[in-house]
């Protein structure tokens, strides 16, 4: 696969400095060295420090054992860069986002022998590879219902990884609403959007008791009141519209809440049928051709570009975790579709804006012929993939 993944910082590197200064006294607490094990003389996993800067985040080593590994990410000195990706040809495998300068974090993975690519976007030097060696697991499937399984397992981790980065993302948003800062605010509300939005088919079908979580977390002002509105949207009434932070406690003790009983029902999944991949891609496409190409979902901030990329990237990783087997199966239409997300890839991000919190243009910024162009890149995506859920069935 050759396109490549969406520029996803979804928040200037000014504002998200200042976001780091409301919402801690230091650098993050997370550890760049992983627990020791418990079990005595058991090996621990293989620690990969990586320090990002502006020129890049390449590992010490170019080789390493197949296995556990934690990536141990420390941002030394990068301004312009705050995010860590371990990609598998497209496939973002494990991320740490939101690393300013002095801030550091970790995440462990399982890997098989290969090559993968540390992904830093806005880095002189974004990519760089490393070769893992040894042997793999001995039941690696060489099926294709097998490689499509795998795949659909593999995105599992996707969904666990944006709701885990999305606590984070969300807590500093509670935090900077409790400082009374709007600016910051604003920032961190432009911060935590993406995550939610990349796995909204996932994150839309859950109910707890009589509550749905989608609506609870993202309804808009279509059905309600703006005020009557919960979640995120009324956060964004609230900053943009009232201009001020007052009377949103709550409503972001209650946004804390539910993203965390959305963490717990994520966990607790055991998979995906690939077939759901599949519709689940198309989904958020006509979420971003339904909701944002008209400007419906960020009616008070306009930062429903930022919104559209983070759909964008979800229907990408979930094409990406079939590719492997979908290649088997029909070569062809995998050309075709990647050939679509370049197009469309490279037209979104004709719209990005450094000096914008959200890191695009806003939504009124648009000419006509702009949100024409957005659309039919859209559909031009979503026709091809529309195929993908009746091969992978019958694969």
């Amino acid at each position: 696969m050759t396109h490549v993944p969406i520029n996803r910082r979804s928040i200037a590197a000014g504002a998200l400095a200042t976001i780091a200064l409301l919402v801690a006294a230091g650098p993050a607490q997370a550890s760049t060295t992983p627990p020791d094990d418990t079990q005595p003389g058991a090996p621990g996993p293989t620690v990969v420090a990586v320090e990002m800067t502006d020129d890049g985040c390449p590992a010490p080593q170019a080789e390493y054992p197949a296995g556990a590994i934690t990536f141990a990410v420390e941002n030394v000195s990068a301004v312009a860069v705050t995010e860590f990706e371990v990609l598998s040809g497209d496939r973002i495998l494990g991320e740490k986002e939101n690393l300013p300068p002095g801030f550091s974090g970790d995440f462990s993975l399982e890997l098989g022998p290969g090559t993968y690519t540390l992904f830093c976007p806005g880095a002189a030097t974004e990519r760089t590879d490393i070769e893992l060696t040894g042997e793999g697991p001995a039941d690696a499937p060489t099926d294709t219902a097998g490689l499509l399984q795998e795949g659909a397992d593999g995105y599992l981790g996707y969904v666990q990884t944006q709701v885990t980065e999305m606590i984070d993302a969300v807590a500093a948003l509670d935090e900077a609403i409790g400082t009374g800062d709007v600016d910051a605010s604003k920032a961190a509300y432009a911060n935590a959007r993406p995550f939610y939005e990349r796995i909204e088919p996932v994150a839309e079908s859950f109910v707890v008791g009589d509550v749905n979580l989608d609506a609870a977390i993202d309804l808009r002002a279509d059905d309600v009141e703006p005020t009557e509105l919960t979640g995120f949207h009324r956060i964004e009434y609230g900053l943009w519209i009232d201009e001020t932070t007052e009377g949103l406690d709550a409503v972001s003790a209650q946004l804390v809440a539910d993203i965390d009983s959305l963490d717990e029902l994520v966990a607790g999944l055991t998979g995906f049928q690939p077939a759901e991949l599949a519709n689940g891609a198309v989904g958020l496409l006509d979420e971003a051709a339904a909701g944002k190409i008209t400007g419906e979902e960020e009616r008070y901030s306009r930062i429903d570009i930022l919104d559209m990329a983070a759909n964008i990237e979800g229907a990408e990783q979930a094409f990406a975790y079939l590719e492997p087997g979908l290649s088997v199966i029909d070569a062809d239409l995998v050309g075709v579709i990647e050939e679509r997300f370049d197009a469309l890839d490279t037209l979104v991000a004709q719209f990005e804006d450094p000096e914008q919190p959200s890191g695009y243009v806003l939504y009124t910024d648009l000419t006509e012929e702009q949100i024409t162009a957005l659309s039919d890149a859209l559909q031009a995506v979503a026709e091809p993939l529309s195929q993908v859920a009746a091969k992978v069935v019958s694969a």
